[in-house]
């Protein structure tokens, strides 16, 4: 039999990698002539672009950027054996996780970082640059990315403006005079999974901000000036981003992506498995198995389990699925395209107990299905 194992990670728990090695032991504890192939999924957020850049063959590297506060940091991102694509993760420059709690204020942050790694890529000779937007600390409608590829926005008074959220209102003129002379020649492609509208009740200031330490007030200035910007985008560029869905992601810069960059915004799993050709193992497969730590009504909305059960269900090749939380009908698990899926715990566990011995568990709740499910 051919095993395809497929899974993300058990946040908090176990990397894909041990997710991985966990099912694999507990095949090859009933069958050891069984043909296993894997890969490492992701869906567009943390890993996905050293998970694509492994994949690849390719290597690491490093450079000076800035954070969302304009401090100087290094970041990392990734360039293909071939050395012809750049992974690039937005977080690794702009993320919330590079500030402290008490500074986290989206008028006062930028994806100017960011902007920065892929003026490097583009530096490095690279043809094409697939950018993860998840993780973001900002809302300025990608205009910090913008300004490091050499756009420039300007006040009513002709006076620059600094790239951060508070300053959207004010633009009134983008100069592109400037603009690195190669980037029309780079192809982008943007894991986005998220359908919001640029700016409006369900757009990336209103829904996000918050979480991002923006107040009430903060969030209205951040909604007017993203709804500025694109009026300005509108009449430079033609592109109405309002009515172009995931234009909202990562504070507007989903929306910069499609602006200043040319970029296509795709959902981050079907990216990922498009790059590691994912449809050709499970086509060749009699088999597949994947997981992620939680199964629940947002796996339905464009996570890994999703993706890899939406090609088992176009090829019609069982699938099934573990996790550590199950939150879903069985009507819902079989409509994604799943025959089954499973939980790990086999008893009540508090949580630090289930983290710690996840890939016990998950070995033994694959012999255990596999041993009654497949191999009666």
């Amino acid at each position: 039999m051919k095993i395809f194992i497929a899974p993300d990670k058990f946040r908090g728990s176990l990397s894909a990698e041990e997710v991985v090695a966990a099912i694999q032991k507990g095949i090859e504890n009933i069958d050891e002539n069984c043909t296993i192939t894997s890969q490492i999924m992701a869906d567009g957020g943390e890993q996905t672009a050293e998970i694509l850049t492994k994949s690849t063959n390719g290597n690491l590297r490093k450079t000076q950027v800035i954070n969302p506060l304009f401090r100087a940091i290094e970041a990392s991102y990734g360039i293909s054996g071939d050395t012809k694509t750049a992974y690039i993760e937005m977080a690794a420059a702009s993320g919330l996780s590079l500030i402290k709690l008490e500074e986290r204020n989206p008028l006062f942050t930028t994806t100017f970082g960011t902007g920065l790694l892929i003026l490097d890529a583009i530096n490095q000779g690279v043809e094409k640059i697939i950018l993860c937007i998840g993780g973001s600390a900002t809302n300025d409608g990608g205009i910090g990315m913008a300004e490091a590829l050499g756009f420039q926005f300007y006040d009513k008074t002709n006076k620059k403006l600094h790239p951060y959220g508070q300053n959207l209102i004010k633009i009134h003129r983008i100069d592109i005079i400037n603009v690195h002379p190669k980037l029309k020649e780079i192809q982008f492609e943007v894991a986005c999974d998220v359908n919001n509208p640029f700016y409006g009740p369900n757009g990336a200031a209103k829904i996000y901000a918050k979480q991002k330490g923006a107040d009430a007030a903060a969030i209205e200035i951040l909604d007017a000036g993203l709804k500025n910007l694109a009026k300005i985008i509108e009449d430079v560029f033609q592109i109405n981003l309002q009515n172009i869905a995931g234009t909202g992601a990562a504070g507007g810069l989903g929306g910069g992506c499609i602006a200043f960059l040319n970029a296509t915004l795709k959902p981050g799993v079907e990216l990922v498995m498009t790059t590691l050709d994912t449809e050709k193992h499970i086509i060749d497969a009699d088999l597949i198995i994947t997981g992620e730590g939680k199964i629940d009504t947002q796996t339905l909305s464009g996570k890994v389990v999703k993706g890899i059960a939406d090609l088992a269900k176009k090829h019609r090749k069982p699938a099934i699925a573990f996790c550590g939380t199950l939150d879903l009908k069985q009507s819902e698990i079989q409509s994604m395209g799943l025959l089954a899926a499973f939980s790990i715990l086999n008893s009540p566990l508090n949580l630090e107990e289930a983290q710690a011995n996840a890939a016990e568990l998950l070995t033994e709740s694959t012999i255990q299905v596999l041993s009654t499910f497949l191999y009666k």
